[in-house]
C-alpha cells in the first residue's frame, strides 16, 4: 500500500510535491504549536484564578462561620424560641422579639 501511495507522488512535479510537502509540515508544526500554547495558557489562567480566589473563598466561608456562631449564642442567651421567632408571646407576659432575617 505504502508503494503505491509513493508512487503515485511520481505523477506530480517536484514542485508540486515539495509545495504540498511544505504546506503539510506548515500544518503539523501549526497544530501542535497551537496545542502547546493552549496548553500553557490553561494552566496558567486556572492556577492564576485559584490562587486569588481561594482567599476570597475561605474568607466568605469564614464569615459564615461567625455569623452561626452570634446566632447559636443568641439563641443560647436568649432561649430556643428567640431564634426562629417564636409564637405570639415570650412566657411571662413580655412581648416577643421580632423575627431575624436569615443571615446568607
Amino acid at each position: 500500500m505504502g508503494e503505491r501511495l509513493w508512487g503515485l507522488t511520481e505523477m506530480f512535479p517536484e514542485p508540486v510535491r515539495q509545495f504540498s510537502g511544505a504546506v503539510t509540515d506548515l500544518t503539523v508544526r501549526s497544530v501542535k504549536g497551537l496545542y502547546s500554547l493552549t496548553c500553557n495558557v490553561s494552566w496558567i489562567f486556572f492556577t492564576s484564578s485559584m490562587v486569588m480566589l481561594a482567599p476570597v473563598v475561605f474568607e466568605v466561608e469564614r464569615a459564615q462561620m461567625e455569623e452561626m456562631q452570634k446566632s447559636q449564642q443568641k439563641q443560647v442567651l436568649l432561649g430556643p424560641g428567640s431564634a426562629v421567632g417564636g409564637g405570639g408571646g415570650a412566657p411571662g407576659g413580655m412581648p416577643a422579639l421580632p423575627p431575624m432575617a436569615a443571615a446568607r
